[in-house]
């Protein structure tokens, strides 16, 4: 069987598609801004000596860490309105099960970075007299940064694949709304294979941007 490619009929559903392109990066931009702040303050907090918190901690990223993130959007669109009695926005759904998930796994990379800066430069930082967060914030925070730079957006790009799924409680994010579109024009290889292309071009520059910075920073540690 020969199959006959045909986009044009895909092409004049762009707008649809950028549509969808534009509610993945709404939800991609909540799920950064929920996710990096809490993996960070899990990391500290695996780090406590207070072993409350260390326990904590280390439950959070073990149980998020092995849960699928399909169930958990499901369970927050799902099972919350039960639970909560108010059924929230799937965008509300997808950014809480999302976000929750990766502060596991971002936590685990501050953890390493933040374990992985040398002994000498919290006590060099003590000498000057720095304390606490003014220290952690100066001194080894950007240098831990440093670190793990590739592996942090490595979870940036696993991240924003991630939020695919949010398709399935039919929030408006690109694959949903690829689906429709697929639908409309009895295209879908057209469809998906343009999808997949874009996909491929968004998250290259994101690694192109990653080896950028990671250059950048090496520069500057040799300067």
């Amino acid at each position: 069987m020969h199959y006959q490619w045909d986009f044009s009929q895909v092409t004049h559903q762009l707008p649809l598609l950028l549509s969808g392109l534009q509610g993945t990066v709404v939800l991609v931009a909540w799920s950064m801004l929920v996710a990096i702040p809490l993996g960070l303050l899990l990391a500290l907090m695996r780090l406590s000596p207070q072993g409350l918190l260390r326990h904590f901690a280390g439950i959070y990223v073990a149980f998020f860490r092995s849960a699928p993130a399909i169930v958990l959007i499901y369970w927050f669109f799902f099972a919350a309105p039960i639970l909560l009695s108010f059924r929230p926005a799937p965008l509300t759904s997808a950014v809480m099960a999302i976000s929750l998930q990766a502060a596991a796994f971002f936590c685990e990379v501050f953890r390493a970075g933040i374990q992985g800066v040398e002994r000498g430069q919290w006590e060099a930082s003590a000498v000057l007299g720095m304390r606490g967060w003014t220290r952690f914030r100066i001194i080894i925070l950007p240098q831990a940064l440093r670190h793990v730079l590739p592996a942090l957006m490595n979870r940036l790009i696993d991240l924003i694949k991630t939020t695919t799924l949010a398709s399935v409680i039919s929030y408006g994010e690109v694959v949903y709304n690829a689906g429709r579109i697929s639908s409309l024009t009895f295209r879908p290889l057209e469809t998906f294979t343009l999808l997949g292309g874009l996909f491929f071009i968004l998250l290259s520059v994101i690694a192109l941007l990653a080896r950028w910075l990671e250059h950048r920073w090496q520069i500057g540690r040799r300067v």
